[in-house]
């Protein structure tokens, strides 16, 4: 036993992650990419806008080197947006040289905020605004270079440089006088890290926000997936505890959402299998017990059978042949109810008159007794027709087991707005009410007693086909006495009755009686 258990457990295959985390790793995956993509967005739009404006910006800085402001800046224009107010024309054929003009055009524009000039003589940075509210950059060489270079063919360059002092979005427009031989360059930058700075905060909030998020959503998360999965870990533990021994372990089903469904099924499923391996064992059960009788008598007579009488050996002959008969019986008996309690029934439209024609037809074979067909039902049901017939034609074999010879049976069908109801009467000893509810069981008799031949499952071949219908059979008493046995079966639009355990037989069979 120790050797299966370590071999069973060495082949149980590993799980690395439970359902639970799964669940909840794939919760946080989608709200991590979804809060990504948002934020991702977000930053990239406000990027994108920040970086037009100060394109806009860096682009009026051409216009504004024409018309320029006559008078000094005052203090809230040098700490403003760089917008200056024209309020003078200032054209470069007022001034002598290239150096003078670009002199002035320092001095007049000003930079705003997070905004740097300089002005470029001859590839050397030469002036810077006086009024320094913006930062210098007439030290960034690499800058400088830059522009002399782009600058070089005449026209006004518009782009971005990352040196140490940051990432810098600027514009260098060239400047030449016809007859000057010197050559300016006026160069206007941002700050374009202090621009975005808003933007990064505001994305750096997100962030943190998000991770905030993310872990409360972990939290609860882990907290309701264990919750929902409780049902799943019960029927886990239910299955593991049930046994052929014992099926009886059920779950308790909580809520009305899909997994309380899920244990609502699984304890029908329980339900169903506890009582099919009920049925199985005391079938298995009464089987032995059968088979033990006819092997019985055989050993028996063999044993005590004289070879040299001949006569003997005849005779045992006979009762061996007899009971092997039997057997065959038995063993045909069980393999026909194993099939109708499976599902080998081919449903189709049934006309009861035509059936019951057909059994009036059939029982007058059956030799010592007179048939009568009383009534004929005018209709059709859904059923199998060569099952109905044949456990019709069962119950009448029974009645004329159980009836004294020359006395009359009678059969007959009828249809109402319960269903129909197919029916045969006997005028025998009939079956007392407390002997009635086992009746239908496997190898069992009204009074306890084999009295006549058989295999014992005729009846209960009989129940299992009006069961496979959705009916059932029951036995009620015959005026003037006797017994009558009626296969109740629905109507097409009857909804079908659930399927009945083996302890619920007798209650089903008393309301129908």
């Amino acid at each position: 036993m120790s050797l299966r258990r370590d071999n069973r457990e060495v082949s149980r295959p590993s799980r690395p992650l439970s359902a639970r985390a799964r669940i909840l790793g794939a919760i946080l995956a989608v709200a991590c990419i979804g809060l990504a993509i948002v934020g991702s967005v977000t930053f990239l739009v406000q990027r994108e806008r920040v970086v037009n404006e100060v394109n806009d910006r860096l682009k009026a800085q051409v216009d504004r080197l024409h018309t320029v402001a006559g008078d000094a800046p005052s203090e809230a224009d040098a700490t403003g947006s760089g917008a200056t107010t024209a309020s003078e024309d200032l054209s470069i054929d007022d001034f002598d040289s290239v150096e003078d003009y670009l002199y002035s055009a320092v001095a007049r524009l000003v930079p705003a905020r997070n905004e740097a000039a300089v002005a470029i003589v001859d590839d050397q940075a030469r002036f810077i605004p006086a009024t320094l509210s913006g930062f210098d950059i007439s030290g960034n060489q690499e800058l400088i270079d830059r522009a002399i270079a782009e600058t070089a063919g005449g026209e006004t360059k518009i782009g971005t440089a990352v040196t140490e002092q940051g990432s810098l979005r600027y514009i260098a427009i060239p400047v030449t006088m016809p007859g000057d031989p010197q050559t300016g360059i006026y160069v206007r930058a941002i700050d374009l890290g202090a621009e975005l700075s808003p933007v990064t905060a505001a994305i750096t909030t997100y962030s943190i926000a998000a991770v905030i998020m993310l872990a409360a959503i972990g939290i609860v998360g882990w907290f309701v997936a264990g919750r929902l999965l409780s049902p799943i870990r019960d029927l886990r533990n239910a299955a593991d505890a049930i046994t052929l021994d014992d099926l009886s372990p059920r779950l308790s089903p909580q809520g009305n959402d899909d997994i309380s469904d899920l244990t609502r099924t699984v304890n029908s499923m329980l339900d169903r299998l506890e009582g099919s391996v009920d049925v199985q064992r005391q079938l298995l059960d009464d089987v032995r017990h059968e088979l033990k009788t006819p092997i019985t008598i055989v050993r028996g007579h063999l044993e005590l059978m004289d070879p040299s009488d001949a006569a003997d050996v005849a005779t045992t002959r006979e009762i061996g042949m007899a009971e092997l008969d039997r057997l065959t019986r038995l063993v045909d008996d069980i393999d026909l109810l194993a099939t109708v309690e499976g599902d080998g029934f081919t449903m189709a439209e049934v006309d009861l008159a035509a059936l019951t024609a057909r059994v009036g037809e059939l029982v007058t074979v059956i030799p010592g007794h007179r048939w009568s067909v009383d009534s004929l039902a005018d209709g059709r049901i859904v059923g199998d027709a060569d099952r109905l017939l044949q456990a019709w034609l069962q119950l009448a074999d029974n009645a004329s087991k159980y009836t004294p010879a020359g006395s009359t049976i009678q059969l007959g069908s009828l249809l109402n707005s319960s269903g129909a109801q197919l029916w045969v009467s006997d005028h025998g000893p009939g079956i007392p009410p407390a002997s009635r509810h086992r009746i239908f069981r496997r190898f069992d008799r009204a009074h306890g007693k084999r009295t006549v031949g058989g295999s014992g499952l005729g009846l209960a071949i009989v129940d299992a086909i009006a069961k496979g219908h959705g009916g059932l059979c029951a036995v009620t008493d015959t005026p003037g006495g006797g017994a009558t046995f009626t296969i109740h079966l629905p109507l097409p639009t009857t909804p079908l009755p659930a399927p009945v355990r083996a302890g619920d037989v007798v209650l089903q069979r008393e309301a129908a009686g």
